[in-house]
Order: structure tokens, then C-alpha cells, then sequence
């Protein structure tokens, strides 16, 4: 996963702000992350999202209704990197069953990278999907 050549725009000041605030290094990962997810429900066919900030996090949501869960984007305490999902679905369980050797998942709730990682892409955007359309499946 690389920084996109051609950025999305921000549609929310507060986004691009808070991508804007993370040291250089750790935010050329989020914003391929970012890219990533953008990409992930256009595949999906999940319909636009909403890009707003949860927490202080850069959020990414299905606008329709009933379609899929919030994904939210950070750093972690440790220097690295997170992709969170909601902890009452199972999708940190569903990524471990498909994915069992490929992420570290923090309990119910994230998939963990180090800062100089590159997460396997193909694999992460299909759980970047399965969350995007959790609701529909």
C-alpha cells in the first residue's frame, strides 16, 4: 500500500486537518489507508461514504442506510498504525478466520501495523469491504 499518486479531496476541513497534523511519515500511511478505503467501497458497490471524524479519528461510513459498519483510521500509543472496526460486530473475528497469519487484530477492535509496514493490500481491502457492507451481508 503506497501514498496515492492522485489524492481524494476532503469534502470536511476537519478531515484534511487532522490528516494534516500527523507527522509526515505516519501520514503518507494513513492516507494510502485512506485511498484504501475509498477504493474498497467503490468496489464494494457500497454506495458513497461519509468521511467525518469519530473521536477525533477519521471515520469512513456508507451513507445508505443498513449498509455496513464505520471504519476509523489512526495512529496507535506505539508509533505504528490502525485500521478499527466496531467491537459488537464480529469482523475482528471474521478477519482472523480469513486472515489468520497476515494482520495482528487487537481483540475485537483493530488491525495493527507497525509504522514501516505496508499491509498486504488485496487481503486488507477485502476486509475493508466486509466492514463497508457488514450490515447488507
Amino acid at each position: 500500500m503506497s501514498t496515492p499518486k492522485t489524492a481524494h479531496r476532503f469534502a470536511d476541513p476537519k478531515v484534511k486537518a487532522a490528516f494534516a497534523a500527523y507527522p509526515q511519515g505516519l501520514r503518507d500511511k494513513l492516507l494510502g489507508l485512506r485511498a484504501l478505503v475509498l477504493e474498497a467501497a467503490k468496489d464494494a458497490d457500497c454506495g458513497p461514504l461519509e468521511e467525518s471524524l469519530k473521536w477525533g479519528q477519521p471515520a469512513y461510513r456508507p451513507k445508505a442506510p443498513n449498509t455496513g459498519t464505520t471504519v476509523r483510521i489512526d495512529a496507535t500509543k506505539a508509533g505504528g498504525y490502525a485500521l478499527f472496526v466496531h467491537c459488537q460486530t464480529t469482523l475482528a473475528a471474521d478477519f482472523h478466520e480469513l486472515y489468520p497469519k497476515q494482520f495482528r487484530i487487537e481483540r475485537d477492535r483493530a488491525l495493527m501495523f507497525e509504522a514501516g509496514e505496508t499491509p498486504p493490500k488485496a487481503e486488507l481491502k477485502h476486509c475493508i469491504a466486509l466492514a463497508l457492507t457488514y450490515h447488507r451481508r
